[in-house]
């Protein structure tokens, strides 16, 4: 696919992000889908959202001082960096539950995740069944005497994570689907005055988000996979993890250049910490439970207050609009809910639902997470003032409908190690032998590189180095 067409879908994240149209000339984006066995265009959203984080962050690099430079971006490569695959000590982890996965339902389907063991426990007792002697084939016959919509709703009440299986124009037509219809992409909003914020010089070499602090309040797969980007092009991302809260074992990956510190902000110590830490934050990333860090005194409004000119960047599953707005979510099951699956069966031609090739929604936000913050911190040094960047895996999904079918896609072969191989990098890690993918976007001047090896949570003191 040449150039203009890939700048195209470019150009509308960029306009709507109020940067100036001449950076767009150093995009550099090659590649056509298929690349992955889907009838959706997530080659072209990986390599999107990729380009648009690195070239954002080069442009707030222009704007501090230093030459524009040239960012290049091949799908196929883009694409495969977003299947997250990677190996500890030689060993490829499963990354899921044996009781996660789509169930058949008395008139339809669902799926259940879950990777944590509250939610599985929840899901089980909620069927009826003993969490610690039930098996898959238990949930699969209680499930059969449930209505689909139902046990969607009577999870939903338990704070589990459940969805129902939908077709696109049964999305479509509820409330939480027009809500997302009618949302961007994502949002940049100023949310307090504020002059601009002198940010430290750059020189030639250095790159573009050097000096820059950015804590990282996110956990999964779509907030880690934002702040690993913003560390890949130069800036200190600080993860805070509660030292109570599970992490999934992709947290290996996404730590790569990032300090891990644990603070719980239960406590009055932790609060304190959080709030010296804030104090000489850029940017301030957390993809809790809506509403969850503004309970404890750290939503964007009071950290605008505490620390004028940060930039805030809210991560969601449904948005912030509908009666979703507040459910909780991942990429599996916003891809059931809003019709993935089955259009990916009705696509192949068996009927048979089946999930996207890669969790692109979860990777392709984490990387809008990256963009709107550099999109943000750039507008923040012209127009002063707070800013809190708003993003989502349902708005993401809406995007990539909006991105069009790819005929045949389905027909491509999944990716395996000989294809993943030209892309493997090896480093030392807390947590082991760590192979994963290096990032996609090559930056002209300044490659992008992690600096600090991946470390378990906890591994470093609370404090900016």
């Amino acid at each position: 696919m040449p150039d203009t067409d890939a700048l195209t879908r470019l150009r509308p994240l960029w306009q709507q992000a109020g940067l100036p149209a001449e950076a767009l000339a150093f995009a550099h984006l090659a590649g056509a889908d298929p690349v992955l066995p889907s009838s959706f265009a997530v080659g072209a959203a990986a390599q999107t959202s990729i380009a648009a984080a690195a070239l954002a962050a080069c442009e707030l690099g222009h704007a501090r001082g230093t030459p524009r430079q040239a960012v290049a971006v091949d799908m196929r490569h883009a694409a495969l960096e977003c299947t997250g695959w990677f190996s500890l000590d030689g060993r490829v982890l499963d990354p899921w539950d044996v009781f996660s996965g789509l169930y058949r339902c008395a008139d339809g389907h669902v799926r259940i995740h879950a990777n944590f063991r509250h939610h599985r426990e929840g899901a089980l007792r909620l069927l009826g069944l003993d969490p610690e002697g039930a098996q898959r084939s238990d949930a699969e016959q209680a499930l059969l005497a449930w209505r689909a919509l139902d046990f969607e709703q009577a999870a939903a009440e338990r704070g589990l994570v459940v969805t129902a299986l939908r077709r696109f124009d049964d999305w479509d037509a509820t409330p939480q689907g027009r809500a997302v219809a009618a949302q961007p992409l994502l949002t940049l909003e100023r949310i307090g005055d504020a002059a601009p914020r002198a940010l430290p010089p750059l020189v030639d070499d250095a790159p573009p988000l050097a000096g820059l602090r950015v804590l990282d309040l996110t956990r999964i797969l779509a907030g880690p996979v934002g702040g690993r980007a913003l560390a890949a092009y130069g800036a200190d991302v600080l993860l805070v993890n509660s030292p109570v809260l599970p992490n999934i074992d992709a947290i290996a990956d996404t730590s790569r250049g990032k300090l891990s510190a644990h603070v719980d902000l239960r406590s009055d110590d932790g609060q304190a910490t959080l709030q010296r830490l804030v104090a000489d934050a850029h940017v301030f990333v957390q993809g809790y439970r809506p509403g969850g860090l503004a309970d404890l005194g750290f939503g964007p409004e009071a950290l605008a207050r505490l620390r004028p000119g940060i930039v805030c960047v809210s991560l969601s599953a449904y948005g912030t609009q509908g009666p979703w707005a507040s459910r909780r979510g991942f990429d599996s099951l916003v891809q059931t809910a809003m019709g993935f699956n089955h259009a990916e069966g009705q696509a192949k031609g068996d009927g048979q639902p089946r999930p996207m090739p890669v969790q692109i929604l979860d990777e392709a936000t984490g990387y809008l997470i990256a963009f709107g913050a550099a999109a943000a911190l750039w507008r923040q040094q012209r127009e002063g003032g707070s800013w809190h960047v708003q993003v989502s895996l349902a708005q993401t999904g809406q995007w990539l409908r909006s991105l069009g079918r790819v005929p045949g896609g389905l027909d491509v072969p999944r990716p395996g190690i000989a294809d993943l191989a030209p892309f493997i990098e090896t480093s030392a890690s807390g947590f082991g032998e760590l192979q994963a993918l290096r990032h996609s976007a090559q930056l002209a001047r300044t490659p992008a590189v992690w600096r600090r090896p991946s470390m378990p949570p906890g591994t470093h003191p609370a404090q900016w180095p």
